[in-house]
């Protein structure tokens, strides 16, 4: 089965929210080797005007995560994870990550691009903070691989 292309345009379901944690923050910055003190240090990031640690901006993947395993849990998605290779990321902000934050996220997929036999899948999440304030949208391009013949 290909990419089905009336995915375009799909919305999923919001996705329950997600509390970010300070710890969650730290290891976060450590794996992505973030030295900034304001990804570890409360105070820190309350120099800078912020609440608590401020996430790395990657830091978003986390929550997009859970709105890219709706997408690809859709049984006529066609989207096999076995063929799929995550091929870019964009991340438009609003304002930081900050630990504290209780975030919600709802996927669209924007586009569909075939090739050959298989597509290039375009999705955006678009990550809201507890007063339904945008934080930040998450772009994401998978890689489909068609079925071997």
């Amino acid at each position: 089965m290909s990419v089905n292309p009336d995915l375009v345009e799909r919305a999923f379901a919001p996705t329950a929210p997600y509390l970010v944690g300070r710890e969650k923050v730290r290891e976060f910055a450590r794996a992505v080797f973030a030295t900034d003190p304001q990804h570890t240090d409360p105070e820190a990031a309350r120099a800078l005007g912020y609440a608590d640690v401020v996430a790395p901006p990657t830091f978003a993947m986390v929550i997009q995560d859970l709105t890219l395993q709706q997408l690809l849990g859709e049984p006529d998605s066609g989207i096999a994870l076995e063929r799929t290779v995550h091929a870019e990321q964009r991340f438009r902000y609003s304002r930081p990550i900050v630990a504290g934050d209780e975030l919600t996220a709802q996927l669209t997929v924007t586009g569909i691009r075939a090739f050959g036999k298989g597509a290039m899948v375009t999705s955006e999440a678009e990550i809201l903070d507890a007063d339904a304030a945008h934080v930040v949208t998450a772009i994401s391009v998978l890689l489909v691989g068609g079925e071997d013949a």
